[in-house]
């Protein structure tokens, strides 16, 4: 992002949902799925498939999220095609949130900041997701760059994978791990006006079993479609959010690619089914 947007990061994603829904769009190019498209499996495959997405979701779904892994692991090639991508983004009502998952402390953390989320960040999306689990407060210097250049964050809480559930759901004193993270991103957020800058992750496919009534952010809510989590689970496990829930899919979508117009049809009627 070249220039710092205008308003808080939750004042546009507010914005963005109230427009077009809360449907999160994975940006998940998996070699598998390259091979579906017909592309191949290198800089150039991935190129034309993340052009295919941005002509497809640009100003049609609220969030899309690429996968920094997927484009990492065609090394600086790949990361120049997501750089491209966060851009082609950029100036449409679409917000971008880069899926990193980075967390470290000290002067690495600061290192992250500053090619994530600072102002000038080459690789700056509206948010980034976030690693807490070598503690929330080293967070904070991401959390601090991320609100000077108007980006978000959502941190890691409660994954839906297995083994996530040996340190999230491990006692905190009268609470949980993941509720401890989830209550500190709402003291992050206590007094935004519409919705704070922190949000948190939250797997659909889980009986998750924490109190996000005073988070007043967004509920990152991953497995949605091929996971195996549909509307009606996220209405369900999603009833005490002060704040808004942001359904994850990408399989599901992005299945129906290469062509442009097919592929965002079906962003567009999994929007419709979550209401």
């Amino acid at each position: 992002m070249s220039a710092l947007p205008s308003g808080t990061f939750g004042e546009r994603l507010a914005a963005a949902v109230a427009r077009f829904g809360p449907l999160c769009v994975g940006i998940d190019p998996h070699p598998s799925l390259l091979a579906e498209w017909g592309l191949t499996d290198d800089d150039a495959g991935l190129k034309e498939f993340a052009g295919a997405c941005a002509e497809a979701f640009a100003g049609h779904v609220a969030v899309v999220k690429p996968q920094s892994a997927f484009f990492e692991r065609h090394g600086s090639r790949g990361i120049a095609v997501l750089e491209q991508l966060l851009a082609a983004f950029e100036g449409t009502p679409t917000l971008t949130l880069l899926d990193a998952k980075r967390g470290d402390v000290g002067s690495t953390m600061d290192g992250y900041a500053d090619a994530y989320l600072a102002i000038g960040a080459p690789l700056g999306a509206d948010a980034m997701t976030l690693s807490p689990y070598l503690g929330f407060g080293s967070l904070v210097p991401a959390l601090d760059a991320a609100a000077d250049a108007g980006r978000g964050a959502i941190v890691l809480a409660r994954t839906s994978n297995p083994e996530g559930a040996d340190v999230q759901l491990a006692a905190l004193g009268d609470r949980s791990v993941a509720q401890g993270i989830v209550n500190a991103a709402a003291a992050r957020n206590a007094g935004a006006a519409t919705l704070g800058d922190v949000g948190v992750v939250v797997g659909a496919t889980i009986d998750h079993g924490l109190d996000l009534t005073e988070l007043n952010g967004a509920v990152l809510a991953p497995g949605l479609g091929a996971q195996g989590a549909g509307p009606a689970d996220i209405a369900a496990r999603f009833t005490d959010v002060r704040g808004v829930v942001l359904p994850s899919a990408s399989r599901s979508v992005l299945r129906a690619g290469p062509d442009v117009a097919t592929l965002r049809a079906a962003a567009l009627t999994l929007r419709d089914e979550l209401g």
